[in-house]
């Protein structure tokens, strides 16, 4: 086909009937080509576009992904450059701690400690109803001596008798304390009274050096 017979051919082409699909045969070859052309490119345009997203959308990911790695490169190599110093520091600290436990009273000391509580009652004018001790219990460290004591006085009594424990030289904590008022029955009336004294149960604790942890 001649450029003329092209060039006559588009001139003479009505637009009208690109809109009807039904008729594309009809169509000259010149329009037939660049309809061809243009779908070509758009179809080109269109997957370009697409692909570049989804280029740009996996690009955000692979650099969110390297900075996390940075910074995990950055922490690890950190600690690892600072990790003989940790475990140098790790060793003193344990060094440190146990030396503060063998110093606490050895199980051989307990009924001193017994003993020092009941005069500190006695002290205080309280009436002593028991104290036992109660089964140790293990940690990794140290081992738990728990004593029961159930005593009878008066409130300030009771009171001063508390904070004597809290002071004495050995390590003692206090806890799970309970009072009541102590009743006693008058035999001419035939009632139970209460004459102003309290019965306090409560458990002292002191601890020993774990010396069979191995």
């Amino acid at each position: 086909m001649a450029l003329e017979d092209v060039v006559d051919s588009l001139k003479n082409f009505d637009m009208d009937q690109l809109n009807d699909l039904n008729n594309v045969g009809s169509w000259p070859l010149a329009v037939k080509l660049i309809m061809w052309v243009l779908a070509f490119v758009g179809a080109l345009t269109a997957g370009y576009f697409v692909h570049v997203t989804n280029l740009q959308t996996a690009l955000a990911k692979t650099k969110a992904q390297e900075s996390a790695l940075r910074g995990d490169y950055r922490q690890k190599y950190f600690e690892a450059e600072h990790l003989e110093a940790y475990r140098q520091q790790q060793l003193e600290m344990e060094k440190s701690f146990e030396a503060i436990l063998r110093q606490l009273p050895s199980d051989t000391e307990i009924p001193g400690l017994i003993e020092d509580i009941t005069l500190v009652g006695l002290r205080n004018g309280l009436s002593f109803t028991s104290i036992d001790l109660q089964p140790e219990e293990q940690h990794e460290f140290y081992i738990e001596k728990p004593i029961k004591i159930i005593v009878s006085g008066s409130y300030h009594d009771l009171g001063s008798f508390v904070s004597d424990v809290a002071d004495l030289s050995r390590i003692v904590t206090l806890h799970d304390f309970s009072m009541s008022p102590v009743r006693s029955r008058n035999a001419q009336r035939n009632i139970e009274v209460t004459g102003g004294l309290i019965q306090m149960s409560i458990t002292a604790k002191t601890y020993r050096y774990n010396d069979e942890r191995g």
